[in-house]
């Protein structure tokens, strides 16, 4: 069964600092008793979640557990009944869509473009939030393109078509125009989907730097449950909808998580890196 989420006495002194009397005030976004869904049924069904100001959270669990689901909710894609969802502590669907995609990216599972667009013309549609209709890309438009191919490292991809791109290129390329968003708050969900591992490694290094050297909070849904332990400073356990656990990789990422949520008989070890070593398949 799943376990109930750590109280604020119960969470170790590292994760207790985002976890005070008030969470509104440490988080970047904060969901209280949230019910998001497609229909009649809720997807997703809990409490308090906090995305903590200024850190990497990561969605982690098993398929159906209710990632996505969350981070639409997050984003003002789902409206939460009952529920609010505040971002630096106003509630995201009181917001004008184009004003909350000043502060707020998302890069969705499922995207789509015209394939006679080039990477770059892609690429500069994420700087809609930030010019009227009709006007020409400026300056500062034109540096954050340029910043966002540069991280992404895909200059030699800039002038191709979208219908010319592999998979993995055109997921880069779309990682590239959530980044030219240019916003305080970035939601990706599953950003290494279609990716090689040498391409995954470098959207979880963008990240990272976009954290460390910009201070950009991110909420990242990963399916790689290691991989995620590894990039982000706290991790989200959901398991059917709810949550099962949060805090830092070391503290959520156990044998009992592996067996209660995947379903996975699996050793768990920390040395300088997070190793998980599955053995078998849970009845």
């Amino acid at each position: 069964m799943p376990q109930t989420p750590r109280t604020p006495d119960e969470t170790p002194e590292e994760t207790r600092a985002v976890v005070d009397e008030d969470p509104v005030a440490d988080a970047a976004l904060f969901g209280t008793d949230i019910e998001l869904g497609y229909g009649d049924g809720a997807v997703v069904d809990c409490e308090d979640i906090v995305v903590p100001e200024g850190e990497v959270t990561a969605l982690v669990g098993p398929n159906g557990s209710g990632k996505s689901t969350l981070l639409k909710g997050f984003s003002a894609e789902l409206e939460p009944d009952p529920g609010t969802v505040l971002l630096d502590g106003e509630d995201v669907h009181e917001r004008p869509p184009k004003e909350l995609a000043r502060d707020l990216g998302l890069l969705s599972q499922e995207n789509d473009a015209p394939g006679g667009l080039s990477v770059e013309q892609l690429i500069s549609h994420g700087r809609y939030p930030h010019r009227g209709f009709l006007d020409p890309m400026g300056e500062d438009d034109e540096a954050a393109v340029e910043r966002a191919i540069d991280l992404a490292g895909i200059d030699h991809l800039r002038d191709a078509a979208l219908s010319e791109l592999s998979g993995g290129q055109k997921q880069l390329a779309f990682v590239a125009m959530t980044l030219a968003q240019d916003t305080d708050v970035l939601l990706l969900d599953e950003p290494t989907t279609y990716l090689d591992l040498h391409h995954q490694l470098r959207v979880m290094e963008v990240v990272r730097t976009l954290n460390e050297e910009r201070d950009v909070t991110v909420c990242v849904v990963l399916h790689d449950l290691q991989q995620a332990a590894r990039f982000a400073d706290y991790l989200v356990a959901l398991d059917d909808g709810s949550v099962y656990d949060w805090g830092p990789p070391e503290d959520v990422v156990t044998e009992d998580l592996l067996a209660d949520v995947f379903g996975v008989d699996a050793a768990v070890s920390y040395d300088d890196e997070p190793r998980i070593v599955p053995r078998r398949a849970l009845d």
